[in-house]
């Protein structure tokens, strides 16, 4: 409380001092006036006119402080008054120019027309002045410092001389605590070439940045382009990447307020930036459409995936929204978010197994969803092939039972959590989420619900994602371990691949399954050296690059399409559809009878059994 009122109190002091500053420069003002109106000499200025002054320019004054009252030219904050405040003067100006007319038609003291054409000059001049006085004072005692400190100030390389590049080199200039001066920008229009901005030259494009960067002596480089699209962000960071420097990157365009770009805004560049696209874009209005008023049920809801799509489910107003899961702690965690940032959530948390057909009858008889999303699976390849039974017992016969329950229950919309790792696979958690798909569109034709299938490639700080393991090895001081050095895989982030999973729910018509482009696959070793510059660090100087080899059942790369899959856009351009394939069913459903029994018995063949189902996976392959 005391320190607000010690704040207001500042404030009413500065706004006395500049209302006192503009009254006497206004009332000099318009007495200079009548002096160059006699050729700068006193004794000659007749006594009328000075009678006309004293009478007049009392009145003059109060209505000029008013008229700068109204346009808000106190409220600025004086280390960065701009162009704006220059607008203001500038109409509060046109306004008096009006009133002077009026004020000189109306009172009776006759003055020289040149008196009041120079009089509103000089006090335009001084009030324009005035407020950009202490923002010239601060640059030229900046200036003074850096030219006395230059040794101690970091040399910063700005990438970008937009708006936003602007904005920092002005912040940089005008604050002496931020210890950084701008020496150089970077813009690939060739126009701006050659040009100053703010004082700071434009060397050049991109193709400037790694000889500009050891001319300049650059220790750090700002990536200040936020409209950019996510290619050109990451060819351009790329380049920064080697010349050593750290680099921090503006926020995107949405992030920013009223369009102030401000040095405390900048951040670390993440992984994401490198991932060359586009963040993935959905149509909110039809997720919203389909989930507002709707029973949604999250299994595994607790996981990074199934919270996220809590998180996102709780936007859209649904009816009610119920989070099942077998691990409390996590049911427990997204409980909490969603109670403290959606307190008129209908939420039902509820602690259980897929694999329990009876608990499941009985949520779903109780609750009666509309829509269910089914994350709940174990997804860590490795730990998966030393414990194959249990892969199967919980991602497929979950996924069957979850299914099963689904359509007995009369749920309107299923849809399944998928991976690229079902293509092709080579490991029995592949091959288990082919099996889901499997169920799912078999399930598809049996009528009632509509069953979709959903798949999309790793997920940026997921748990067990590489990222997180590659900056927890990273902290520690390596070694980073990459199982191969030609490895690939397909990223998106948590938020894309809900919001795509979102979608799908809206398209699905029965038995597709859902395919993103995601782009162009990333080599993991790149990642891991990109994660160590972006720490200031060098690979295998400061941290070591360990290859350990693939482990069983791990590819080099990943498909997101089998080859008997047909293709077929959707209205988002970034989301396809992947045709059924002709199966089987009741043959199939005889297998998974057998599969189940074998399961039960924690059956030392079962990989061999699944790969009999599943003709796509090759246990044996390594690639």
């Amino acid at each position: 409380m005391l320190k607000n009122k010690s704040i207001s109190l500042n404030w009413l002091v500065r706004v006395f001092l500049i209302m006192t500053l503009d009254a006497v420069s206004i009332a000099g003002s318009f007495f200079l006036a009548l002096w160059i109106r006699h050729d700068f000499h006193f004794r000659i200025i007749p006594m009328r006119y000075l009678e006309g002054f004293s009478h007049t320019i009392g009145w003059w004054v109060v209505i000029c402080l008013i008229v700068f009252w109204l346009f808000k030219l106190y409220n600025s904050i004086w280390s960065y008054v701009s162009i704006d405040a220059l607008v203001r003067v500038i109409l509060s100006y046109a306004v008096l120019l009006v009133l002077g007319l009026i004020f000189r038609a109306v009172q009776p003291w006759f003055m020289p027309r040149s008196y009041y054409c120079i009089g509103l000059f000089l006090s335009f001049v001084c009030t324009a002045g005035i407020r950009f006085s202490y923002r010239l004072l601060r640059l030229v005692r900046n200036h003074l410092n850096g030219a006395l400190q230059k040794d101690k100030l970091k040399n910063v390389m700005i990438i970008g001389a937009g708006e936003a590049g602007r904005q920092l080199v002005r912040e940089f200039a005008i604050n002496s605590h931020l210890r950084c001066r701008v020496v150089c920008l970077i813009d690939d229009n060739p126009a701006k070439k050659g040009r100053i901005l703010e004082g700071v030259h434009i060397v050049g494009g991109r193709e400037e940045i790694i000889g500009a960067a050891k001319r300049y002596k650059v220790s750090k480089i700002i990536y200040a382009i936020p409209t950019s699209d996510g290619a050109t962000r990451k060819e351009i960071l790329d380049i920064c990447d080697k010349t050593g420097c750290e680099i921090q990157v503006v926020p995107g365009i949405y992030q920013l307020v009223n369009g102030e770009v401000r040095v405390n805004k900048l951040r670390k560049v993440s992984v994401l930036d490198l991932l060359g696209r586009d963040p993935i874009k959905v149509n909110l209005d039809e997720i919203c459409h389909y989930i507002e008023g709707k029973v949604v049920m999250v299994t595994g809801g607790g996981g990074s995936i199934g919270s996220e799509l809590c998180r996102q489910i709780a936007k859209s107003h649904p009816k009610q929204l119920i989070i099942f899961d077998i691990y409390e702690n996590n049911a427990y965690a997204i409980q909490m978010e969603l109670i403290r940032n959606y307190p008129n959530l209908n939420l039902v948390v509820l602690i259980g197994s897929v694999r329990d057909p009876k608990r499941l009858d009985d949520i779903l008889g109780e609750y009666h969803p509309e829509l269910v999303f089914h994350a709940a699976a174990h997804k860590h390849v490795p730990l998966m092939e030393d414990s194959p039974n249990e892969a199967i017992k919980n991602n497929v016969f979950g996924t069957y039972k979850m299914a099963h329950a689904a359509r007995e229950f009369g749920v309107k919309k299923f849809v399944l959590i998928s991976t690229d790792k079902a293509v092709n696979p080579t490991n029995i958690m592949g091959a288990s989420k082919r099996l889901c798909e499997m169920v799912v569109q078999m399930m598809s034709r049996r009528g009632g619900t509509e069953f979709v299938a959903v798949r999309f490639g790793n997920v940026l700080g997921s748990n067990g994602s590489v990222v997180p393991l590659f900056e927890k090895q990273i902290a520690e001081g390596g070694p980073v371990t990459v199982t191969h050095p030609d490895i690939t895989r397909f990223f998106m982030t948590i938020p894309e691949a809900v919001s795509l999973v979102l979608q799908a729910g809206y398209y699905a018509k029965g038995g597709e399954i859902f395919v993103l482009d995601m782009g162009q696959p990333v080599k993991i070793d790149d990642m891991a050296r990109k994660l160590i510059h972006l720490s200031g660090l060098e690979p295998d100087v400061d941290i070591p690059i360990i290859y350990t080899g693939l482990r069983p059942g791990e590819k080099l790369y990943e498909e997101l399409l089998m080859g008997e899959e047909g293709l077929h856009e959707t209205a988002n351009q970034l989301i396809h559809i992947g045709k059924p394939i002709e199966m089987d069913d009741a043959l199939f459903a005889r297998q998974l009878e057998g599969l189940e029994a074998a399961c039960a018995e924690n059956a030392d063949n079962i990989k061999e059994l699944v790969a009999e189902i599943t003709p796509t996976y090759h246990p044996q392959s390594s690639l």
